[in-house]
């Protein structure tokens, strides 16, 4: 061998090697890192749960010692076959900031951990509607946003996404001090709940966003749980070969979208050849409609309009911005976007799922000019409401790099027309139904969203969900129901409180008493009280008309707070509304009882009880006339001789005043076991 060579030993190599990148099933879910990892649960800010047992946990190279040391005590583990290692500390009380670290080939520091209680916010798009203002924002947005300075309170959001398989780590963003720029994408309803639990109890509190709109109930279910269930044991038999019926469908469906998409690029009118030709700067855009922005373009004349509007505003910067590079801020935009500044494309969202992101793009400065500088911007929305809908605040354009400068407003008049609607083009193509990442699948967003976080400490679960349900209440008396239970047996922390919302009113108020898929799921939701440690916060008194998504959230997470003070820090405290006990029959009227009635029952308004309807064996209901009486109501009408049932609140925007003395409103119920007829 030549003086001053040297070989390496293979073996030796192949350790070496194996000890740099060494991996874990975990791992596989996230880019080679060196080890140890955390679980994405982890990070600088996150609050643990007060007095229990603390779980932490991550992965490391197979047979590696891991130490990790919290609060003065030191725990080890050793990396599994697969990697993955736990340590447990034992229970701390409310207090901090600690820091955590994690020692083993290499090592991780965490820092501003505080203790205190941890709630998971999850559920639909009610749960998950943000705090950003705009239109049909949370009433009072802006300013609940500017004083959303809550360094006690730290947020989680747990990433979007939909699995086959039960995942086991998370890519988040980590866990943020609660301020006015964080908290603008946060849960509204989990936000308001945090907010009364914190000031209320002086401790840190965790919130942890886990919630995706659209969802069903059996999304957030396990299999395992699911299977147990009659309406879902032959689903679930069968969704393995579903799912592969669907992988081998997707090729086709993506070719026949993409053929599609090509079709609305070609049909657009604003584009000419592939070319933006309604961005160019010297366009004539006299004859164009014109719309206050931010606004939806349906209250400008477009009503029921789904498809590509494009949108033009001349603006005028100062001549010294000339030759520097600009920001743009475009707000949220419903639901995608391609934006131009002088004809020049400087940004796109084309992701379904970014109508709630505010758009920043960066105008390099080539395409700034001195005097009139043209914005154009291409908004495709899919369905319901469109536009550049969200908070004027957010319309801006300034020098790059300069965000304490001065700005031009970008609120105001702008031209619009339309490109294409969609009605112009044949269906879209229908993905195959177990398409990977469909949120309806049952199971998905538990596997990819709610099992990684498990054990992570927790008090308890907010919940707000069910609008995607209510074509099957009877099926969702005993799903929800298995959901809790699942979750509880899984986390192994007994049964922990779990409070959640009952459907809030919508829709037109009805001049006859009806029966609804809605009332009906009400009922199932309620049926679910006969579980321990749940509550109810009722919201038939504070939906809206008009809108899916109530904008009073502060009262509903108000409400689920008061829930928490009786049910997880057991205040004595009246927590929520009269509750239907039972009833019995006087002549031709029916006396209903009532629990939870606190001080006393009254109305809203001061006036008579509404929304009371009595019928006969018939089942014809008619309206009651009705009057408290102590702790109960009385209810009769001329038309009913012999009364046998009594229903209240019972439709999807019922005209419904009784409440008890501490402003809760009453639950919805029925006193008849009778079988659907709508």
């Amino acid at each position: 061998m030549p003086a001053g060579r040297h070989v390496l030993n293979p073996w030796l190599f192949l350790l070496l090697l194996a000890s740099l990148v060494c991996s874990s099933a975990g791992e596989a879910q996230r880019p080679l890192s060196s080890t140890p990892r955390l679980s994405g649960m982890f990070s600088d800010h996150m609050v643990l749960q007060r007095d229990r047992v603390i779980p932490v946990w991550g992965w490391a190279c197979p047979g590696e010692k891991v130490t990790a040391t919290l609060g003065g005590a030191e725990r080890s583990a050793v990396g599994a076959a697969d990697g993955a290692w736990r340590v447990d500390f034992p229970p701390m009380p409310a207090g901090g900031p600690h820091e955590l670290t994690v020692a083993g080939q290499g090592s991780v520091h965490l820092r501003d951990i505080l203790i205190g209680d941890v709630w998971i916010c999850a559920g639909q798009s009610n749960m998950e509607m943000h705090l950003r203002p705009g239109p049909d924002a949370v009433y009072n947005a802006e300013q609940e946003v500017a004083s959303a300075n809550y360094p006690e309170i730290r947020l989680l959001t747990i990433p979007r996404a939909a699995g086959f398989e039960p995942q086991t780590d998370l890519d988040t963003e980590g866990w943020l001090v609660c301020s006015p720029e964080n908290v603008l994408t946060f849960s509204a309803a989990g936000y308001f709940f945090g907010r009364e639990v914190q000031q209320h109890l002086g401790v840190p509190i965790g919130l942890i966003n886990a919630s995706k709109g659209s969802s069903p109930a059996e999304a957030w279910t396990s299999a395992e749980a699911l299977g147990l269930l009659p309406a879902y044991k032959e689903i679930i038999e069968a969704l393995p070969r579903q799912i592969e019926e669907s992988r081998a469908a997707a090729p086709e469906y993506y070719r026949h979208l993409a053929e599609w998409e090509a079709l609305l690029e070609s049909r657009d009118s604003g584009q000419e050849g592939g070319r933006p030709a309604w961005a160019a700067p010297n366009l004539e855009d006299n004859a164009w409609s014109a719309m206050t922005v931010p606004e939806y373009w349906e209250s400008a004349g477009f009503p029921d309009f789904d498809g590509v509007m494009w949108f033009r505003k001349e603006i005028f910067v100062p001549s010294r911005w000339v030759g520097h590079p600009l920001e743009l801020g475009l707000c949220t935009i419903n639901d995608m976007d391609r934006t131009y500044f002088n004809g020049g494309e400087v940004g796109r969202f084309e992701k379904t799922a970014g109508w709630t992101a505010p758009r920043v793009y960066e105008v390099s400065a080539e395409h700034v000019r001195s005097g009139a500088n043209t914005v154009a911007v291409r908004v495709y929305d899919v369905g319901n409401k469109g536009g550049l809908c969200g908070s004027a605040a957010d319309l801006w354009v300034r020098v790059a790099g300069d965000p304490q400068g001065a700005s031009v407003s970008l609120a105001g008049r702008w031209r619009l027309k339309p490109g294409l609607d969609l009605k112009a083009l044949p269906p879209k193509p229908i993905p195959p139904p177990l398409l990977e990442g469909n949120h309806r699948t049952p199971s998905a967003l538990f596997n990819a969203m709610v099992a990684p976080m498990i054990p992570y400490g927790i008090r308890g679960v907010i919940w707000y969900q069910g609008e995607s349900n209510i074509s099957r209440a009877e099926e969702y008396a005993d799903l929800f129901p298995a959901l809790i239970r699942d979750w509880r047996a899984r986390w192994g922390q007994g049964a922990f409180p779990f409070l959640y919302v009952q459907l809030a009113s919508v829709g037109p108020v009805n001049d006859l008493p009806i029966d609804d898929s809605m009332s009906r799921l009400r009922e199932a939701q309620a049926k679910t009280l006969a579980l321990p440690n749940t509550a109810m916060a009722v919201t038939i008194d504070i939906g809206d008309p008009l809108l899916g998504h109530p904008r009073n959230k502060q009262e509903v997470g108000r409400r689920l707070a008061f829930a928490a003070r009786r049910v997880a820090y057991g205040e004595e405290i009246v927590a929520w509304g009269p509750l239907y006990e039972g009833m019995s029959k006087e002549g031709k009227g029916i006396r209903i009882r009532f629990e939870s009635i606190g001080g006393c029952l009254r109305t809203s308004d001061g006036g008579p009880p509404r929304g009371f309807a009595i019928a006969g064996s018939d089942g014809r209901f008619v309206w009651a006339e009705a009057r408290i009486e102590g702790d109960s109501v009385v209810v009769g009408s001329e038309e009913i001789a012999d009364p046998v049932a009594v229903r209240y609140a019972w439709s999807a925007n019922p005209p419904a005043n009784l409440i008890n003395a501490e402003g809760f409103p009453a639950g919805p119920f029925r006193t008849d076991a009778w079988a659907p007829r709508f």
